[in-house]
């Protein structure tokens, strides 16, 4: 859709969406023990009168129990008794699924719940915990008394199964929670973990251990159906646990569980098992997050199925399996996102992308020979050649995979290789220097997500400033690439571990900070780009004031690991980050389909919104454009969610361009055009805002084709083939008007001459900071009726190596750019979508000669 501007809807972009063909792959998962469920034969049975009047005699003692206790009534308000039922023998399995019971309500209340069970041993049988409520009792009574007196169609006795296997019920006791290896100790005070029944209030649970005297760890987990806390006592201390209000169903030995990652091999393994029944496998044709780092374990069952065998290649080695873990890590999170959030779900999981991988980096388990620091541009074309043999799909380029540059900021060959694959340049290496293969092909451009590189942490923390290490620490190579997108880190994990051993520990950076990992080009010189251009999730560091632990899982993400094809890990840094945002591309790929690669990076640049701690920072009152771009080589624009990259609202409303044109023509490149696009403004909208808060943000990303030589890299115009600035016609402007300002614009910077002040002070950043790199953004703050009669946006360009090279080869070459308008405001009531998808008009290209 060339040239034209596309609104937005209420949730999604008015845009054709990418049908999902969902192939559904049934997979069968067995259970340990599996076969046909044995009962006990007929002349081996307990009496169940013996089991029906024991199990009355439990409950009528857990009354007479409450109103004798000593703790008072409302401490000890049980709804409900616990019973321990113990199988007969060990091939005789109890039939755990008829001990839990809940009402058909629309709201389920439990009627008794099965609050946890000791398997069956060579010695011992199957042992269960139950707690039946109060109200359910006879309820439950009568599974007893229907086996007694009731018969089924075939002649065997009501409920055999569950009645048959049973050798006796009794009344729990802590004991029988006890889930740990070996004898829980009894001497002196311990910490435990508790494991609730259902999900309980935090505060609380808190509150009624503390009113029954336990010392309590102030943190709760949550999984599923299950709060886990922590009380420091003896174990003579907790027996009384049972009989109150607690809703007490395991008893352990601490883990401190602050993440999926705390459990146990098993543990871990039920709950991926969980979520691999609810992944719906995105089909071949979506597209793909391509990894550039060591490989992928395809055979971890969460990955294997998004990962098909002819897309694991490598060019190192004889294998494209990951034998050192790192590219695995980065998988899990370019599929999933953070694991706990998916773990923890109840709900079906459809992909929409799939996954790819070409191993780049020797394994440092098989002694690989390391490749030429000079060489790794040639790797990286090569890996990209590699897969796109392999498979011809759309795909983002995801590479965590960095190295400390000479000189912060400025290109190297490696980073100029980035530059030509995006541009869709082939390059091959000629001792110092790029040798270009052939014209920049639009139909080959491709993104390239790059982590923007991590800091070295010292061991001391008594003087550990991050913020101060983060800004002094340039964007590695080749994260410093114009075309690409460089991703750093921030993070919102700000939470210290509950395992006491971390008491005092804290977390370093506040929540929606800069992650202590993450690099930022402050270094860098003014000329060069704007990196990272976003941040994501990348885990904090923990510190007691003297020592620091860097990747502590409580602070770190999760995501699926090497080790066995069911393991759970965390990652964290940029890396982590990094295959975070090349999800958040491949989701926008699959959601917006006529994209072009530029204007998915643009895309997820013009999502991103700085965190609190960063907009308190950027937009400070009396802070200076010095100041604030300083800024912004540390946050870049922001953090984007995956709402704001697919979704606009009716009062965040996302315009998108994507356009292309012939910016030069003549042999001396004197002809030259730019392109005038009329908005459809809500104008009568934005004048009935008035004084109220509007705020306009505008992004231009474009590919630009990298000088081939390193001589010159320092000289202005000299890197960049071309360039593009973006320009908003003023409030009281005539077209005309508008037209001149914008040709003298591009001449004077073209010569150098220094920027007049614009006639609008409203921009954030302004032209002379936003012109660097090949994506350029501003945010317009302001009133309705000012913005109002601001309804055109030219794209103008300004010649590079193309024009003061003489290439004639690359004159009357068209040219392609994604730009971006949003509207906001934070006015209730007010409906931006509306009057802009009513009043959609295509742009009108100008051609002017230049003065």
């Amino acid at each position: 859709m060339n040239g034209g501007l596309v609104a937005v809807p209420d949730k999604f972009r008015a845009l054709s969406h990418l049908s999902i063909l969902g192939r559904v792959d049934d997979k069968n998962l067995t259970k340990p023990g599996g076969g046909r469920f044995k009962v006990r034969p007929v002349g081996q049975r307990t009496d169940g009168t013996a089991l029906l009047r024991e199990t009355g005699r439990i409950f009528d003692d857990s009354v007479a129990d409450r109103e004798t206790s000593n703790i008072s009534q409302q401490e000890l308000r049980a709804l409900g008794t616990f019973i321990t039922i113990e199988g007969a023998e060990a091939i005789y399995p109890l039939k755990l699924d008829s001990l839990e019971q809940r009402t058909s309500a629309r709201l389920p209340k439990p009627k008794w719940l099965l609050m946890s069970v000791q398997p069956a041993t060579n010695t011992t049988p199957e042992r269960a915990v139950v707690w039946v409520a109060d109200a359910y009792r006879q309820s439950f009574l009568k599974l007893f008394e229907d086996y007694v007196t009731k018969m089924t169609p075939t002649g065997k006795p009501k409920n055999e199964a569950l009645v048959a296997n049973i050798a006796s019920i009794r009344t729990t006791i802590l004991r029988d929670l006890w889930q740990s290896d070996g004898e829980p100790p009894h001497h002196g005070k311990q910490w435990w973990e508790l494991w609730l029944a259902e999900q309980n209030n935090e505060h609380s649970v808190l509150q009624t251990l503390s009113d029954l005297g336990f010392d309590t760890a102030q943190r709760v987990t949550v999984f599923q159906n299950r709060t886990i806390v922590w009380v420091n006592a003896t174990w003579v201390e907790l027996q009384i646990l049972p009989f109150t209000a607690i809703p007490l169903a395991e008893i352990r030995r601490p883990s401190f569980v602050d993440s999926i990652e705390d459990l146990t091999t098993d543990e871990q393994a039920e709950w991926v098992n969980d979520l691999l029944n609810r992944i719906i496998p995105a089909d071949e044709i979506s597209p793909a997050v391509c990894h550039l780092d060591t490989g992928v374990a395809r055979t971890h069952v969460l990955l294997a199925d998004s990962l098909p065998p002819g897309s694991l290649q490598t060019v190192v080695g004889s294998t494209g399996f990951d034998t050192d873990g790192h590219g695995t890590m980065m998988a899990g999170i370019a599929l999933f996102g953070n694991l706990d959030h998916v773990l923890l779900e109840n709900d079906q999981i459809t992909l929409r992308h799939q996954l790819e991988s070409v191993r780049i980096l020797p394994s440092k388990k098989r002694a690989e020979i390391p490749h030429d620091p000079l060489d790794y541009g040639t790797v990286t074309s090569q890996a990209v050649s590699t897969i796109e043999i392999a498979a011809a799909h759309r795909r983002v380029y995801c590479m965590p995979v960095t190295a400390d540059p000479d000189k912060p900021g400025e290109p190297t060959l490696w980073s100029a290789t980035v530059d030509a694959l995006s541009v869709g340049t082939n390059v091959v290496r000629d001792g110092d220097h790029l040798r270009l293969m052939g014209v920049p092909e639009p139909g080959a451009a491709r993104l390239i997500v790059i982590s923007a590189g991590n800091t070295e942490l010292p061991d001391d923390a008594r003087n550990l400033h991050p913020l101060d290490i983060s800004d002094s620490t340039g964007i590695a190579d080749p994260a410093q690439a114009w075309n690409a997108l460089t991703v750093g880190a921030f993070t919102d994990l700000d939470q210290a571990p509950i395992d006491p051993q971390f008491a005092g520990w804290r977390a370093i950076a506040p929540a929606g900070e800069l992650s202590p990992h993450s690099r930022t080009s402050v270094p860098f010189s003014r000329p060069w780009p704007i990196k990272p251009d976003i941040c994501l999730e990348g885990g904090n560091v923990l510190t007691d004031g003297s020592q620091i632990d860097r990747s502590h899982p409580s602070v770190s993400v999760r995501t699926t690991k090497m080790g066995n094809d069911y393991a759970i890990t965390s990652a964290n840094a940029t890396s982590a980050a990094t295959a975070a945002a090349s999800r958040l591309a491949a989701l926008a790929m699959a959601e917006y389909p006529e994209y072009w690669p530029e204007t998915i990076r643009g895309l997820l640049v013009h999502a991103a919104d700085w965190t609190t701690p960063m907009r308190d920072q950027i937009k400070a009152p009396g802070l200076n454009l010095t100041s604030r771009s300083a800024l912004l080589r540390r946050y870049g624009w922001g953090v984007p969610t995956e709402d704001s990259v697919l979704h606009s609202s009716r009062q965040a409303v996302t315009m998108v361009v994507q356009d292309k044109f012939t910016p030069f023509d003549g042999s001396d490149y004197r002809m030259r055009h730019f392109r005038l696009h009329a908005l459809p403004w809500p104008k009568r909208m934005l004048q009935a805002i008035g004084a109220g808060d509007v705020s306009m943000k505008i992004t231009l990303s474009y590919f630009v084709e990298p000088n081939p030589s390193r001589r010159g890299w320092n000289r202005r115009y000299s890197y960049a083939s071309h360039a593009f600035r973006f320009e908003l016609k003023a409030p009281q402007e005539a077209d005309d008007d508008f037209i001149i300002r914008v040709n003298r614009k591009a001449s004077d910077e073209e010569s150098g001459m220094p920027r007049p002040r614009g006639r609008n002070d409203r921009w954030l950043v302004g032209p002379k900071q936003r012109n660097t790199g090949s994506l350029h953004q501003d945010i317009w703050d302001g009133n309705g009726a000012e913005l109002a009669p601001c309804d055109k946006v030219a794209v103008y360009p300004v010649g590079g190596w193309w024009k003061n090279n003489g290439r004639r080869d690359r004159v009357s070459l068209p040219l392609r750019y994604a730009l971006f308008i949003s509207l906001s405001t934070r006015e209730q009531g007010i409906d931006l979508y509306t009057p802009i998808a009513n009043e959609l008009r295509i742009p009108t290209p100008v051609a002017t000669p230049s003065t």
